[in-house]
């Protein structure tokens, strides 16, 4: 439904705005957000920072083609009917009507005495810019009529009429070259000369020329593109079966969990450094990739958005060295059904700025970007991927995006709804894509239920429908004669990390694949385990017996943990095994450790204890720290967490604060508009805010103003001035005094009053 209109046109752009509804007026707040901060004063100063170029800028960039190009033709007319208006655009006119409504609700155009006009400074920002726009320019304060444009068009000589229509073709800008910039129509002695002496080309600055926008109009008979502007690129789909998509997707979701639970367990207890520049080095995230079964983007992914849900974070290792670590919400997370945690980790990825697909790639001084580094950030992703799900959401149930073709398609949708991003949206757009469908968003080509909740922005509701599709867990494994597990399905939280904690994953799949040996078990006895806790929690999660050689294995390696018993010398060993112990002392691959025997059973080392036990592990040897009492020492590494980041709120308490902060600001410009008009009508503004405001104020009236003046000497005056322009921290205007357009400091503006 379209907002209520003013009946009666307004003088200035800021009396329509304080003739709009309260309704319409949040709704303005809320889809040009940087007008609400700081709040303005009062109408006056929200239309005043309307038409700042920043301002400007950010409303154009968000709007698609056709919005663009219907703006573009008001800017060609100057000001003009609507009907006018939309005839000039070549799109069928209810769209184009539809389009322009939306360019008064973003107040890039208002509803002047004469008809509809474009917001000052809107043409000065659609110049040169990237888009759909025409290059057609505002047209003179007194435009030709179309039929003396077309009489003065068919006096040209053939090349003269392709030159311009060249330029036309080309942004409507040239260069005279060797031409003159002033002769008359019969001294014209080149292609060149013929236009700018019928001012079919207009000199601007130097030896620029432009094309007047009812020369191009004529051109293009009577509209502003030779092509339609509406026809909205289609989306390549094929048909698949939904429930495909559906189970394609949480079998993705289910991976994507189990993968930051994985990683994250290990970084808990073994974290990785942070570099000195920040970010995760290259060999701990191929260290990930390798422990995760994915490839290094994956591995990047997965890290990713474990730093965006706020899962880990930059903390410090006991010895006060900076590592990466999982925060405390961690422990919280891992205790959510599965469902709530995927929504956890797709709502951070959604809302965050990072751009992992750039993990790998290099900036433009050679340096490779890292995984986790600071700089690793876009403010244009968070819109390529709310854009492009939404885009994908428009794909009918049972549609899936074609092999091949269906990617491309989509971008071709998203470069008509966002002309004028850069070419780097579009890559951010293909690589939301790729991450939607690793981390389950999608699924098989398509959106399921759940995915297109996520790109309506419904967390809670994709996670209860993707619920159902989820993989049921399980809490046993199947225990086989050549040392492996097969887990018939995705295994219980706890028992999959015990699990992960005795045996390596062999192979993945519909049924994972676990194999113990000897070093996999060390693992569990050098945690604290001990062979009876073993055995037990391997009879308690298998449907079959425990196979006898994972017995023997379990024996094995349970009378040889601890053979070899390490103290501080530097660091001892001692070991009942006199014939291991001189095999150790005399192994080449020992060399480095400095081990010498005092007796047959006793040893030292040169190396510290830290450094001694690991490389006796990787020697085949399985020592134990003891005691001075001589008891065995085993000690749990300590699961070690990072500070959660501040500031993170429950998911949909970001936006209601919003939209709470939008409404107050309403309710103030109103206020203000209220004790603005108790003022008296002659009253000066002194404010530098308050200036502004009517010196833009004046501009869309085009009204005469006075303005008190400090010029280089100190000296204070008023000046009746003509305001035409305002930009740069410069305001140039009409002066009355010296006949002549003059620019003024607004720093020197001591007050603005009408005259």
């Amino acid at each position: 439904m379209s907002s209520p209109r003013r009946a009666t046109p307004a003088r200035t752009l800021a009396d329509q705005l304080r003739g709009w509804p309260d309704e319409r007026l949040v709704a303005l707040l809320r889809a040009r957000p940087d007008l609400a901060t700081p709040a303005p004063q009062d109408s006056s100063q929200l239309a005043s920072r309307a038409a700042t170029r920043s301002s400007i800028h950010r409303a154009l960039d968000g709007l698609d083609r056709l919005e663009l190009s219907v703006l573009d033709a008001l800017v060609v007319a100057g000001q003009t009917t609507r009907e006018r208006l939309l005839r000039s655009v070549h799109a069928d006119p209810a769209r184009a009507g539809a389009a322009l409504d939306h360019l008064l609700d973003l107040a890039l155009a208002w509803e002047a005495p004469g008809g509809v006009r474009a917001l000052t400074g809107v043409a000065d920002a659609m110049r040169g810019a990237p888009g759909p726009t025409s290059g057609l320019r505002p047209s003179s304060p007194e435009p030709p009529e179309p039929e003396e444009v077309a009489a003065l068009v068919g006096e040209l000589s053939p090349a003269a009429l392709a030159l311009l229509r060249h330029v036309d073709a080309h942004g409507g800008e040239g260069t005279t070259g060797a031409a003159r910039r002033t002769v008359s129509p019969a001294e014209a002695a080149s292609p060149a000369e013929e236009l700018i002496s019928r001012r079919l080309l207009v000199p601007r600055d130097g030896t620029t020329v432009v094309l007047p926008g009812e020369v191009g109009l004529v051109l293009r008979g009577g509209r502003t593109t030779t092509e339609p502007v509406d026809d909205v690129p289609p989306l390549a789909t094929a048909t698949r079966d939904p429930g495909l998509v559906a189970r394609s997707a949480a079998g993705a979701a289910f991976d994507v969990v189990r993968r930051v639970e994985l990683l994250l367990d290990q970084w808990g207890v073994h974290p990785p450094g942070v570099l000195r520049s920040g970010g995760l080095a290259v060999r701990d995230l191929k260290a990930v990739a390798r422990d995760l079964h994915v490839d290094e983007a994956g591995a990047a992914l997965v890290v990713e958005v474990a730093l965006a849900s706020g899962l880990v974070a930059e903390g410090t290792e006991p010895d006060g060295s900076p590592a990466w670590l999982p925060t405390d919400e961690f422990d919280v997370w891992s205790g959510r059904p599965m469902s709530e945690r995927w929504a956890r980790l797709v709502g951070g990825w959604l809302s965050s700025s990072r751009v992992p697909s750039m993990v790998g790639g290099r900036d433009p001084a050679g340096k490779a970007w890292n995984a986790l580094a600071p700089e690793l950030s876009s403010g244009l992703a968070e819109e390529a991927r709310r854009l492009a799900l939404r885009v994908w959401a428009d794909t009918a149930e049972g549609e899936v995006l074609a092999a091949g073709t269906g990617t491309s398609s989509l971008v071709r949708r998203v470069e008509w709804l966002r002309p004028r991003r850069p070419t780097v949206f579009t890559d951010l757009v293909t690589a939301a894509l790729d991450e939607a469908a690793v981390l389950g968003v999608g699924g098989a080509g398509g959106l399921p239920p759940s995915g297109r909740l996520v790109a309506a922005g419904d967390l809670p509701g994709a996670a209860a429908a993707i619920d159902p599709h989820l993989p049921r867990l399980v809490d046993h494994v199947l225990l086989q004669a050549d040392l492996t597990a097969v887990a018939p399905g995705p295994l219980e939280t706890e028992v999959a990390r015990r699990l992960h904690l005795l045996a390596d994953v062999e192979s993945r799949g519909g049924a994972t694949v676990y194999r113990f040996s000897a070093g996999s078990l060390r693992r569990g006895f050098d945690a604290g385990w001990s062979a009876l806790e073993v055995r037990d929690f391997l009879g308690s999660v298998s449907q079959t017996p425990v196979p006898q050689p994972l017995e023997f294995l379990v024996d094995d390696v349970a009378r040889t943990f601890g053979s070899v018993r390490v103290g501080h010398a530097e660091a001892f060993l001692r070991a009942d095994d006199e014939a291991a112990l001189a095999a150790l002392v005399h192994d080449p691959r020992a060399r480095t450790l400095g081990l010498r025997l005092l007796a047959p059973t006793v040893a030292i080392a040169t190396s510290p204890l830290d450094v001694l036990l690991p490389r006796l592990r990787e020697l085949g040897a399985a020592p134990v720290v003891e005691a001075a009492d001589g008891t065995v020492r085993v000690s749990r590494p300590d699961l070690q967490r990072a500070r959660s980041r501040r500031g993170r709120r429950p998911a949909g308490a970001v936006e209601a604060r919003q939209a709470a902060q939008v409404q107050a600001v309403a309710t103030a410009i109103r206020a203000g508009d209220r004790a603005e008009s108790s003022r008296p009508p002659t009253t000066a503004t002194t404010t530098p805010s308050g200036a502004l405001a009517a010196l833009r104020e004046a501009i869309e009236s085009g009204s005469t103003v006075v303005i008190g003046y400090v010029d280089n000497h100190g000296a204070t005056g008023e000046r009746v001035v003509d305001p035409q322009r305002l930009d740069g921290g410069r305001l140039a205007a009409f002066d009355h005094r010296s006949d002549d357009v003059r620019e003024f400091a607004v720093h020197r503006i001591t007050g603005v009053r009408r005259a």
